[in-house]
């Protein structure tokens, strides 16, 4: 694979640098992780195989999208680069916002990169894989957690820079801001998982799951309508297309139906099993084993068999 000679890895947090700086630095020659912030909140950029950190100090009322013009400007000093971004909201807004000032290619949810430099995605819903060449000279990706294989941070050497602020034409007046409960775990990196859907008639029922997860010392997920529509679990958690990609060797889904735009989540997972009380759903075309059965009587059981 022919490399581009730049790469920029941009991150409104730093926890995505672990596996977006080894994906970059697989893609170009040099590697600069950008972060609004300070050297310290960005984290060791070095030790992960960034060569340089771009850093532009946090002002007070701007959210992240006003800092495109300053990151852009940096990347067309740059030339021909290839940028990464997380899948999340932030990440894609982003992701807009430098595609059109650059007027440079666009990808959102990459699943991976093919030795033609073409990158793949998913298209209509996660019905199907779509392959797109960038034919512009910047390109620019959101990537999901599990794609690119994370990396430990390891001693490490590189130079850091301030880049020169500059103020967008529009921005978004900033009212407020208030703490969110975010999830200390990374599902992407989980070796067992047990997956929670819309089987679940509360969010109290979560327990049960829980349960069987610390039996079994695995991590707990969730189908989308879980994290997104019942907000029942943190976003960090939701497995699928515009979440995390998880590689897991124990994948085990409860009350989750099987729609295509999840099981694209789990695909590479060793070995799947499925728990619903529809014979007929769609989960069981993917499972390696399936229960047939309500999950209020199934979880309790299997629980109290893999405690003992």
């Amino acid at each position: 694979m022919n490399k581009t000679p730049n790469a920029f890895v941009i991150c409104a947090k730093n926890a995505r640098f672990a596996d977006l700086i080894p994906g970059a630095a697989s893609l170009g020659n040099s590697v600069s992780a950008v972060f609004v912030g300070s050297a310290a909140e960005a984290g060791n950029v070095f030790g992960l195989g960034a060569g340089r950190l771009c850093l532009l100090p946090a002002k007070p009322g701007y959210i992240f999208e006003d800092y495109a013009p300053s990151i852009a400007a940096a990347i067309k000093a740059a030339g021909k680069s290839v940028v990464l971004l997380p899948n999340d909201r932030r990440g894609k807004a982003m992701a807009a916002k430098l595609g059109a000032l650059l007027k440079a290619a666009v990808v959102n949810d990459v699943m991976g990169v093919e030795e033609d430099c073409s990158l793949a995605h998913m298209v209509y819903g996660g019905l199907a894989v779509g392959r797109r060449q960038s034919q512009s000279d910047v390109t620019i990706m959101t990537v999901g957690g599990g794609v690119f294989e994370p990396a430990t941070a390891s001693v490490g050497q590189g130079e850091t820079v301030e880049l020169g602020f500059v103020e967008p034409a529009a921005r978004i007046t900033l009212v407020e801001v208030k703490p969110k409960a975010c999830a200390s775990v990374d599902i992407a990196k989980a070796r067992r998982v047990v997956a929670v859907g819309r089987g679940f008639a509360r969010q109290e029922d979560l327990a049960l799951a829980k349960s069987l997860a610390s039996a079994i010392d695995a991590e707990l997920a969730c189908s989308r309508p879980i994290a997104e529509g019942e907000l029942w679990m943190e976003r960090e958690r939701y497995v699928g297309v515009s979440g995390a990609m998880v590689k897991a060797d124990v994948y085990l889904a409860v009350g989750i139906s099987g729609q295509i735009q999840h099981m694209v989540g789990a695909r590479d997972c060793k070995t799947i099993i499925a728990v619903n009380k529809d014979k007929n759903a769609a989960i069981f075309k993917f499972a390696d084993y399936g229960i047939v059965g309500d999950l209020y009587k199934v979880l309790p059981a299997l629980t109290k068999a893999l405690k003992n």
